[in-house]
């Protein structure tokens, strides 16, 4: 992968991490704790007693690990690809892979990002279920004071195991998924590219935006084992 695309994804999905992250913030809430009465409350609950900064919680580790997480994805995919097909990536223009291989890759792919993503996505969730504001004389301090004070808490107290607790729901959910996100990019890149001519990258990163939603179908599951 050359330079300037690894250093573009990692800005790029830093900016859409910075851009989703109160609402993933939101949603969490609403789906480990039974205090809100819905969205409209949970926002106003959460500006009220933290702030804006509060629906950031939890933002810095994803930032940090959106490049890594993105290379493993990618790099598993383009290698099992490789190993499956014995062609390389110039030589797949010419002759696209079968959509079975490419479910393999991307379910390849789902798995080993699972398990770098699993303790990052742990950190970010136990950050954004604490309520209680930042640097407020006369209130409770939070049980973690940040994302390395919480993965530290975590090993200390749970032991390296706990950094992957819910880690088996990331695998359930994100092998199956990321082998169908790649078979359908793929099919549609196919299905609108004018024979002869190689797809867009522009086109196809608007289709990875839209697809990119379906991976959060089995989250729940994922932060019901996740405890706060």
């Amino acid at each position: 992968m050359p330079v300037e695309e690894f250093v573009a994804g990692w800005i790029s999905g830093a900016v859409g991490l910075v851009l989703g992250h109160p609402f993933d913030t939101i949603k969490v809430r609403l789906q480990t704790q039974n205090t809100y009465q819905g969205i409209v409350d949970c926002i106003l609950k959460t500006y009220r007693h933290e702030s804006v900064l509060g629906f950031f919680k939890g933002m810095s580790f994803p930032i940090a690990s959106v490049a890594l997480v993105n290379s493993v994805l990618f790099g598993v995919y383009s290698n099992t690809l490789l190993a499956l097909t014995a062609t390389s990536h110039q030589e797949r223009r010419a002759q696209p892979p079968s959509y079975t291989n490419i479910f393999i890759a991307g379910c390849t792919g789902g798995l080993l990002q699972a398990y770098c993503l699993a303790p990052f996505d742990l950190i970010k969730v136990r950050l954004q279920n604490q309520t209680e504001p930042r640097m407020q004389i006369g209130s409770s301090e939070p049980r973690y004071r940040g994302p390395v004070h919480c993965a530290a808490s975590i090993l200390r107290e749970e032991g390296p195991q706990g950094l992957f607790r819910g880690s088996w729901a990331l695998v359930l959910r994100d092998t199956p998924t990321l082998g169908m996100y790649f078979v359908t990019y793929e099919g549609l890149c196919r299905q609108y590219t004018p024979e002869g001519q190689n797809p867009s990258k522009w086109g196809g990163v608007g289709v990875q935006q839209r697809l990119g939603w379906g991976l959060r179908a089995g989250e729940m599951l994922c932060y019901r084992l996740t405890p706060p």
